[in-house]
């Protein structure tokens, strides 16, 4: 069952505890398959969760776990990760280890076929493989080949041959892999709970004019939170008493406190600085922002990358073979070539331990989590493996200009009286006509007003109306007036001459600005000028973007031509595309990606969603707050700014790198082990170091990841 026909049933969704390795998971997930009631099951083991469809309680699913002694808690519980003293947690191991030592004491006294020496290896293999035994003889039974059933064979085949201490060796050995392989997701995962740390259980809310401590599940929407200096906020909501600088580096990367009056938004986990605020409560506590990110991160973890998708493809057939290639190679030798049955048999014993998957399996999980839980911790939420992969593939990034390059708030830069009109009498004339508009621009001619404290609102308008895409007209004291783009008075209002001021017009469009011209009774009354400012950080993003080698950075814009080359020109992008519509920008994305194969469009989420929704990768601004941005982009900026994109880059192209290089290393180590059974020289310690190698080093190269900074 796909992940989308799972999400639409009513599920489970529960916490797991104990998972070793992603074998284990997937066997988790068949025995949840097969309960009674279980219509079906999807485990995602980079969040460590399980999604329960159909009727199966707590103790049902802990005994389909049991042959790891899973712990199985609801979702929203809070984890506690129980900590065990060092010797406590690996007393089976250094058990185990004692008894290694007491046979090799043993085998140096009595010889290697002393019932001491035996009794003693025997000792270390039962205590130290119990847990791998027991699962490794279930699989047996059941014909399911994975890395434990290949481990259990290759120790039972040894102590059949005699090798009781090769095979005790190998027991320790890959109990440590194991180990290795849990502490590495446990240390990706950590990235996650950290996030789930964040905000706080309590906070102090006023009820009936008390202040009273409650804890966050039963804050409710209208609520009046107080928060002292110093103090985390415990959910997301708006200020409406008070002064303070608030440090959003946890929600969005930022690592300068942003100032907060009455009306600005605060979010959940993010920490107040020296005022005291009073917030009104919006969201419920799962619904917050910082509860959104967390969820969809989790989410993300279980998106399978391609490189993911092909790992397991290539273990499904990989594991049997390797099964196939140890028999033939412990068989044919002595019936054909009068080998050696003890001989090749030990050989053939090798080629399954070296054969064992764990290297390949571990080396693309770790990686994603990795990955995915860095860029989290920056202000960067990547919604699945894929994602991730794709970003570190692109060749090319086109941009929505307003609120993406420029900061999406406009203001009159230019003012002109062209005939003998009191100046502030007809700004209020134009600020009351365009405090009826719905355009965009409307309200940086009202903030001048504003600022150049003129009234407006008493002024009388009647008969207002939309010119659709030009303008707008309204009558004033019995005259009609027009505020629009010069192309409303060219196409629509020919009566009104222009072309002298068509010099003008065109000096400030080249200046990058959109220019309203002001008409009534026939004439030309005035010029206005509004210009979006561009974003401090988006030179620096453009010029990074290029550094890191993308061949192309587009600029797309609905405004006209001279604007977009003023902007375009400022931030250094590649190519500017104007005046174009939402459907032109779609078309224009479809052209670039069969152009550049890979490419991405970053937007603020709500406008240019079918360009977005078209891209390789579409990239939302401004995150932090923004339900559509949260839920419709592939890769989410939480802060409202660019300066994370090439971090974002960056990351994605070294876990891809990083991939690759785990992946090749994985199979190149298994094939030179293997070459060398040809001539007879592959030994079990040989076989088990190299996979023990190959699993530590591709865990530590995946590691690396955590250490991506801007």
């Amino acid at each position: 069952m796909s992940e989308a026909n799972l999400k639409s049933q009513e599920s489970t969704v529960y916490r797991v505890q104990g998972f070793s390795c992603a074998g284990c998971a997937k066997t988790f997930e068949k025995n949840v398959k097969q309960l009674s009631g279980v219509s079906d099951a999807q485990v995602n083991f980079g969040a460590s969760k399980v999604t329960v469809v159909g009727n199966a309680t707590v103790e049902d699913l802990e005994r389909a776990g049991a042959f790891e002694n899973l712990k199985i808690l609801p979702e929203k519980s809070k984890q506690v990760i129980p900590k065990e003293p060092f010797l406590k947690k690996y007393s089976v191991l250094f058990v185990s280890v004692a008894f290694i030592v007491l046979g090799y004491l043993s085998q140096n006294v009595y010889g290697e076929d002393n019932i001491s020496t035996i009794l003693a290896f025997l000792m270390a293999i039962l205590i130290g493989g119990y847990s791998l035994f027991k699962v490794g003889l279930m699989n047996l039974i059941r014909l399911q080949f994975d890395m434990k059933t290949l481990m259990t064979v290759a120790i039972i085949g040894a102590s059949i041959i005699g090798e009781w201490s090769e095979g005790a060796i190998v027991v320790i050995l890959f109990a440590i892999s194991e180990a290795l392989e849990r502490y590495s997701m446990d240390k990706a995962r950590q990235s996650i709970r950290s996030l789930m740390d964040i905000a706080p259980q309590e906070a102090l809310v006023l009820r009936n004019g008390n202040e009273i401590t409650v804890h966050v599940d039963e804050i409710q929407v209208g609520d009046i939170m107080i928060v002292k200096p110093g103090q985390k906020i415990a959910m997301d909501g708006v200020v409406v008493k008070g002064y303070s600088s608030i440090n959003q580096a946890a929600i969005t990367g930022e690592s300068v406190p942003v100032e907060k009056n009455v009306s600005d938004e605060v979010f959940a986990g993010t920490l107040n600085g020296e005022g005291l605020l009073e917030v009104k409560v919006t969201k419920l506590v799962d619904d917050t922002t910082i509860a959104k990110i967390i969820h969809l991160v989790e989410e993300a973890q279980a998106e399978r990358a391609p490189s993911q998708a092909f790992v397991d493809r290539f273990a499904k057939y990989y594991t049997p073979a390797i099964m196939i290639i140890a028999a033939l190679v412990a068989i044919i030798p002595p019936l054909l070539f009068n080998g050696s049955w003890e001989d090749w048999v030990y050989q053939g014993l090798a080629v399954l331990v070296v054969g064992c998957p764990c290297a390949l399996v571990v080396s693309t999980p770790v990686s994603i989590v990795t990955a995915i839980g860095n860029a989290a911790r920056n202000g960067v939420l990547i919604k699945g493996g894929i994602h991730l992969e794709e970003a570190g593939s692109l060749k090319a990034i086109a941009f929505d200009k307003t609120g993406t390059l420029t900061k999406g708030t406009p203001v009159v830069t230019d003012y002109k009286i062209l005939l003998n009109n009191d100046p502030n009498e007809l700004l209020g004339i134009i600020a009351a006509l365009e405090s009826r508009s719905q355009h965009p621009l409307a309200s940086a001619i009202i903030q001048k007003a504003v600022n150049d404290d003129i009234s407006y609102k008493e002024i009388e308008v009647v008969d207002f109306s939309s010119i659709t895409g030009k303008g707008i007209k309204g009558r004033i004291n019995g005259m009609d007036f027009y505020i629009g783009s010069p192309k409303l008075f060219v196409e629509t209002l020919s009566s009104f001459d222009i072309a002298g001021i068509d010099s003008e017009i065109k000096d400030l469009q080249l200046q990058g600005k959109t220019v309203m011209v002001i008409g009534a009774d026939q004439k030309i009354l005035a010029l206005l000028a509004v210009a979006d400012e561009v974003r401090e950080s988006s030179k620096d993003v453009i010029r990074k973007l290029h550094t890191l080698g993308l061949k192309k950075t587009i600029m797309l814009t609905g405004d006209n031509q001279g604007t977009a080359n003023e902007i375009g020109r400022q931030v250094g992008v590649s190519e500017i595309k104007a005046e174009l519509m939402p459907e032109d920008k779609l078309k224009f994305i479809k052209e670039m990606r069969y152009e550049y194969e890979k490419v991405a469009m970053v937007g603020d989420g709500v406008n240019d969603a079918p360009a977005l929704a078209s891209a390789t990768v579409g990239i939302a601004m401004g995150g932090a707050g923004t339900d559509t941005a949260l839920e419709t982009a592939d890769i989410a900026l939480m802060g409202d700014d660019l300066s994370k994109l090439p971090f974002t880059i960056k990351l994605s192209r070294q876990a891809l790198w990083i991939i690759k290089q785990n992946i090749t290393f994985s199979i190149v180590i298994k094939l030179l082990a293997l070459i060398l059974v040809i001539p007879g020289w592959l030994t079990l310690w040989i076989a088990i170091f190299a996979d023990m190698g190959a699993t530590l080093l591709v865990t530590i190269n995946s590691l690396r990841l955590l250490k991506v900074k801007e």
